[in-house]
């Protein structure tokens, strides 16, 4: 099992059973955590891409999220020289520290408000919450979510005929919520959108 020629079987787990995980924020570089793993943690977590630790208060496999719904997803994973601690790049869907601040030190994480909605949009379809929006148009399917973009395109053009500075902002900001559900129904992302228009300037 590898994600961009990581191996699983290179961390040294001689020296303890459990290595220490450095969780930074793929974005903002930032250190959110610091876990532990195991080598069955470390497989799900590669496995699910959405990091996974060994829990010594709950003395089993915990995926950082499956309560609060705050996950954080996997995008790489480094061995250091020593093979004995990994370091784990991610995205945050929430908070980090269980007590609510952005990291386990009480860190504000300066977050890229358009990367976290991308992962949220995605957690919701791929771990369906019944009381999620989100969730639901993506039950109910590409028509209806190509239908909601539609509307609110409308709107839009309907609030940029007034003056109404803040109706129009807002229903900018519907509207391009909306296009990004659409972009991960069907299988893209912004980076996909912002290469089309990178080839336009060229």
């Amino acid at each position: 099992m590898s994600v961009k020629g990581f191996e699983v079987d290179k961390i040294d787990f001689q020296k303890s059973e459990l290595v220490p995980a450095v969780v930074q924020d793929v974005n903002t570089k930032n250190v959110l955590m610091l876990g532990y793993v195991n080598k069955e943690a470390v497989e799900k977590t590669l496995a699910t891409e959405n990091v996974t630790f060994f829990s010594r208060s709950k003395n089993r496999l915990w995926t950082k999220g499956e309560e609060s719904g705050n996950f954080l997803s996997l995008k790489d994973i480094k061995l250091d020289c020593d093979n004995d601690s990994i370091l784990i790049q991610a995205i945050p869907a929430g908070p980090t520290c269980h007590k609510g601040s952005d990291t386990c030190w009480n860190e504000t994480n300066n977050v890229n408000v358009l990367a976290y909605l991308e992962e949220t949009i995605k957690q919701r379809k791929n771990n369906p919450d019944d009381e999620s929006y989100v969730s639901s148009l993506f039950k109910k399917g590409i028509n209806k979510i190509a239908q909601k973009v539609g509307e609110e395109a409308v709107e839009i053009v309907i609030e940029a005929k007034d003056d109404d500075e803040d109706l129009f902002l807002n229903e900018g900001a519907d509207l391009l919520f909306h296009y990004m559900i659409l972009l991960e129904a069907k299988g893209y992302q912004l980076k996909d959108i912002l290469k089309v228009l990178e080839q336009r300037i060229k």
